[in-house]
């Protein structure tokens, strides 16, 4: 299934699985407006393309003692591809970073990183992320609050 292949059923399924991932597929053919059967076979075909990579929870990293939540910014000496192949490697091996993202521009990488609280979150970034090899320069900026969390894409769905 390509991109440009997708009619409107496909994006309706899409976003409705994006905005409740535990959703029924009886209830997600309803709101598709066709039957369970074929709702079924487009869900599974749409994991198969690869428009769904998968499903989680999305949980309270406050209530599970995760208190601080700040962002990295990583600059490296090097950005020899073997060298950034080898700190994103190093990375996923950081239970602390949540996510990671490769930049263009003056910042090499920034990860969003939870703590359980401000000294660990200060020990890791000293203690680990500075330390690492080829860091050249760390920049940190802790979350106040979030005012907006929405994952996924927006889906505009004509017709």
């Amino acid at each position: 299934m390509e991109h440009h292949k997708l009619d409107s059923i496909d994006l309706r399924l899409l976003a409705e699985l994006q905005d409740n991932g535990r959703i029924t597929n009886v209830e997600l053919s309803r709101r598709a407006k066709i039957t369970a059967p074929p709702c079924l076979r487009r869900m599974r075909a749409l994991e198969k393309a690869g428009y769904i990579q998968g499903y989680h929870a999305d949980l309270d990293s406050k209530m599970l003692g995760y208190e601080v939540t700040g962002f990295a910014f990583v600059g490296l000496a090097s950005q020899h591809d073997h060298d950034l192949k080898q700190f994103e490697e190093k990375i996923r091996s950081w239970p602390m970073v949540r996510e990671c993202y490769m930049l263009s521009g003056e910042v090499d990488f920034i990860l969003k990183i939870v703590a359980r609280d401000l000294s660990s979150f200060q020990r890791f970034v000293t203690d680990t992320l500075t330390s690492e090899q080829n860091v050249a320069g760390v920049k940190t900026a802790l979350v106040i609050h979030a005012s907006k969390h929405e994952p996924g894409v927006p889906i505009e769905i004509k017709g």
